[in-house]
C-alpha cells in the first residue's frame, strides 16, 4: 500500500532529526507541512523522530465498516445530547474563574466524546460516502454561515472511495424544526428525524 509522511506539529520537538534522513527533501519545508509531491513514502523520516511527530498514512483508505440503521439512529442521537450538553457548558462559563474554568474544560470533554461518536457512525474519514452525503446535504440546506467554499473543494479534491453508496436514487431533503438536523430519504418512505424521532409538521422540506 502506498504511503506518504505527514507531520503533527503539534508533538514536533523541533529535533529536526528528519531533514537529515529525509533523501528528497519532503520533509525541510517552510510551513513545516511535509511536501508530498517529494515524498517517497520510504518512512525513514517516520522512523528517526523521536517524538513520534511523523506518521506514515496511506493515499487510498478502505472503505469504512458498516453500520446497522438502528445502530446509527441511536448514534446521531447521542451526538445530538452531547451537543447540547456541550451549548449548555458554554453557556454557564461565565461565572466566576473557578466555573468558568471547570465548565470549559467540561465542555471540552463533552466535545471529544462527540468526535468519538460521530468517528464511530462512519465520518471519520473524508473518503467515504458517509461524509459526501452528508456534506452534500449541508450544501443542500443552503445555510449563510456554512463555509460552502470548503466544502466544496473537499469534495472536488477527495474522490469517494465507496462510489456505489452515493446517493443517486430520487430522494427528499428534510430539515428537523426541533433539532436542526437536515436528512434525506428515499422518495415514498415515511420522514422520520433519526435524531431526534420527530414527523410531521416539525419537520420542513428543503427545496
Amino acid at each position: 500500500m502506498k504511503k506518504y509522511a505527514v507531520r503533527n506539529l503539534r508533538l514536533c520537538t523541533k529535533d529536526c532529526i528528519c531533514l537529515y534522513v529525509c533523501k528528497t527533501g519532503a520533509t525541510d519545508t517552510e510551513d513545516s507541512i511535509i511536501d508530498i509531491e517529494k515524498c517517497v513514502g520510504c518512512g525513514e523520516c517516520a522512523s528517526a523522530c523521536p517524538s513520534g511527530a511523523i506518521s506514515m498514512v496511506p493515499y487510498d483508505y478502505p472503505p469504512q465498516q458498516e453500520k446497522e440503521p438502528k445502530v446509527l439512529a441511536k448514534s446521531h442521537k447521542l451526538a445530538f445530547n452531547k451537543s447540547k450538553e456541550e451549548l449548555i457548558s458554554d453557556e454557564l462559563a461565565k461565572g466566576d474563574e473557578d466555573t468558568k474554568r471547570f465548565f470549559k474544560a467540561f465542555s471540552r470533554a463533552t466535545r471529544l466524546v462527540n468526535e468519538d461518536l460521530l468517528r464511530e457512525s462512519g465520518y471519520m474519514l473524508a473518503q467515504s460516502a458517509n461524509t459526501h452525503n452528508l456534506l452534500q446535504g449541508l450544501l443542500a440546506f443552503g445555510r449563510d454561515d456554512l463555509p460552502k467554499k470548503t466544502i466544496e473543494k473537499i469534495l472536488k479534491s477527495v474522490p469517494c472511495n465507496e462510489g456505489s453508496k452515493l446517493r443517486k436514487e430520487k430522494t427528499v431533503t428534510y430539515h428537523c424544526k426541533i433539532c436542526g438536523y437536515v436528512f434525506e430519504i428515499k422518495e415514498n418512505e415515511e420522514a422520520v428525524c433519526p435524531l431526534c424521532a420527530a414527523r410531521g409538521d416539525d419537520l420542513e422540506i428543503m427545496e
